[in-house]
């Protein structure tokens, strides 16, 4: 596909939200709250806020800047910029991890769907013990999650196939002004509750005495893990952006309604979690196991509130699932529409088949009697790990040295001011970022992650 022929995003405010909905998504609902409830509430939040200012902004704008001046597939950009030397593995490596992400984060977006249906149909009422057992035995059930997951990637394949204009950004418009109301209408009702005040205050009064080395690392890997970074999602996203598009006060804005979003998903959480006592910090099983307990506990007095506001949460947290998924999906596509020159709706066809084979397996992998396991973990764990805690810093790693050390500054300048028609008055202090402190932290993650520091 020539560059003239390239499809791009219609309005400002279609490549605002439609990137903006590739960083918001599970990580900003489900990760965070129970990221910052382990790590000390506001201490974690400011902390997280100052990382995406030092880490994630640069690396947003290092793909934009990628994207938007090769106009193609992420792998083809990392190709075309580098004259086809070895730098096109750091490419490649971005549209697999976005590929295996998509099949297994399709899986949690499935039970997201379940728990939707199973707030309409009045399932999650009942004590702790009824409501984590009806979670195992959905998680176990060999048919139930992976209906949902293909259902999930099957709403994802309709969006993608329509195009960029037509679907990406026109479901955008739609669903990302849907969750900010959404998420609005229940952090209202959460802080209507009794006692819901020591939740808000755990949110924003910061006790530094709980600042660790660990809490600082969990921060960075939370800002690089919230905004898609290494994903190849940016630079897909970005290579529909205009020439005109200023990358920085994009990056910015999105930045900026990613973090919003998150502390917004905190002050829904904890001060319903405050109110009966629950414990903030109660790690990945917090919204499909603790939540539902929280809901009927907090809202028992009024059991059709309590109702409605399980249902919006579900589909909230849905909506947020859609919207990352779509731009984990459009990676792919975009990699098979341009390198086997087939038809988009073909190449998003190999990518939905692609990921609900992968989907299934890991799926199936929770189930209580499965094989389908590596060095003693199931598929699901292997895949978030891989990608998660591999790939991921990998991939941005090595694009903040091929924007801070490989290309030619002049070439970087000339994207991040748009050919000398904006200021750039942060340019230095840009690829100084990129150069030293975004590779730094990178590293100090990686290795944290793996328990070496």
């Amino acid at each position: 596909m020539s560059q003239l022929e390239r499809a791009n995003f219609g309005s400002k405010i279609g490549v605002i939200l439609a990137t903006a909905g590739s960083a918001v998504g599970l990580g900003n609902v489900w990760r965070f709250p129970y990221m910052a409830g382990s790590n000390g509430g506001a201490a974690f939040i400011i902390i997280y806020v100052a990382c995406i200012l030092i880490l994630g902004i640069p690396c947003m704008i290092n793909e934009f800047i990628i994207g938007r001046h090769a106009q193609s597939n992420t792998a083809r950009a990392y190709n075309k910029l580098s004259g086809g030397g070895l730098w096109t593995l750091v490419g490649v490596l971005s549209v697999l991890t976005g590929f295996l992400i998509t099949g297994y984060y399709a899986v949690v977006s499935g039970w997201c769907l379940q728990y939707v249906y199973a707030s309409l149909a009045g399932h999650l009422q009942g004590d702790t013990n009824y409501v984590q057992d009806y979670f195992t035995q959905f998680e176990q059930n060999p048919y139930k999650p992976i209906t949902w997951t293909v259902l999930f990637l099957l709403a994802t394949h309709y969006v993608i196939s329509h195009g960029v204009r037509d679907g990406i950004e026109k479901a955008s418009k739609m669903m990302m002004p849907t969750l900010f109301i959404l998420l609005l209408v229940i952090v209202v009702a959460s802080c209507m509750l009794p006692g819901a005040e020591k939740g808000i205050a755990f949110l924003f009064h910061p006790d530094f005495t709980k600042l660790t080395p660990d809490v600082f690392l969990s921060a960075l890997g939370q800002s690089f893990y919230s905004l898609s970074i290494g994903m190849g999602c940016l630079c897909t996203f970005a290579s529909y952006f205009k020439r005109d598009t200023n990358l920085t006060r994009s990056a910015v804005q999105i930045a900026v309604i990613d973090s919003v979003v998150a502390i917004l998903a905190g002050l829904m959480i904890f001060p319903a979690a405050f109110s009966v006592g629950v414990n903030p910090d109660s790690g990945p099983s917090l919204v499909f196991i603790t939540l539902p307990n929280v809901f009927n506990q907090a809202f028992s007095s009024m059991p059709l509130v309590g109702y409605v506001v399980s249902i919006l949460f579900y589909a909230l947290l849905a909506l947020a699932a859609l919207t990352s998924l779509i731009s984990l999906h459009e990676v792919s596509t975009a990699f098979f529409h341009e390198e086997l020159h087939i038809t988009r709706k073909r190449a998003a066809m190999i990518v939905t088949v692609g990921c609900s084979v992968i989907g299934a397996f890991c799926s199936l992998s929770l189930g209580r009697d499965s094989s389908l396991q590596l060095f003693g973990k199931p598929l699901f764990e292997i895949f978030d790990f891989v990608t998660g805690q591999i790939f991921l810093p990998i991939a941005g790693l090595f694009t903040c040295l091929f924007i801070g050390w490989y290309l030619p500054h002049k070439l970087v300048k000339d994207e991040f001011t748009n050919n000398g028609t904006l200021r750039g008055r942060l340019f230095h202090l840009y690829l100084f970022c990129v150069k030293y402190a975004c590779p730094l932290f990178i590293v100090l993650i990686f290795l944290h992650q793996f328990g070496l520091i």
